[in-house]
């Protein structure tokens, strides 16, 4: 049986993530990672996710003691294939949800777990399918001006307001949603002699 062994990183300065990994830890610390996170040339939405969760992890190995398990994790919305980022400001965040209105939007959520005793890194990606209301611009204005949610992907808040947005969404974790996707972490860390099924 493996032993529960929570030293863990969370390469990550987002509030979300770290309130979802408390459903599985309390034993863990938390750093920013400094990636860039500009999509490759023709690079498809779930590639992106998968190589960002990577490089997140990986950019703190160095700096950080062995016996650590660093968790990296990066969220990409795809509308017909096509990447929707951080919008960043309000403009942006306006356009992604008129695109959105209406419409199935794919959510790939990247998760990386880096070994730092073995340097294993694994990898996964976890896909949730959101099928939006139609949104008239009104309704559009009214959720930004509650949530201003510009730092996040596809510009909406599962763990806020954001539900209030969707018809119905399709996938395994809706924790992949707000950014971290708990069933596949759980599967990396017990594969890594990680047990968060055992009480602390």
């Amino acid at each position: 049986m493996p032993e529960f062994m929570p030293k863990l990183l969370l390469a990550s300065s987002s509030p979300y993530r770290r309130e979802l990994l408390t459903r599985l830890t309390s034993d863990f610390d938390t750093a920013s990672p400094d990636v860039d996170e500009t999509p490759l040339k023709g690079e498809a939405p779930e590639a992106l996710a998968r190589r960002l969760s990577k490089a997140k992890a990986l950019a703190l190995a160095p700096t950080h003691p062995r016996e650590l398990l660093i968790i990296g994790s990066d969220q990409v919305a795809s509308l017909d294939g096509t990447p929707l980022g951080k919008p960043g400001h309000h403009e942006n965040a306006v356009a992604q949800l008129k695109a959105a209105s209406g419409r199935r939007v794919d959510f790939y959520t990247g998760l990386c777990l880096h070994d730092a005793r073995t340097n294993r890194t694994s990898t996964r990606c976890e896909r949730i399918r959101v099928h939006f209301r139609e949104l008239s611009n009104e309704q559009i204005e009214h959720y930004l001006q509650k949530e201003t949610p510009y730092d996040c992907a596809g510009s909406f808040k599962m763990e806020g307001l954001g539900i209030r947005l969707f018809t119905a969404f399709e996938g395994r974790d809706p924790n992949a949603l707000i950014g971290l996707p708990l069933m596949a972490l759980t599967d990396l860390l017990l594969a890594a002699g990680v047990d968060p099924l055992t009480p602390e």
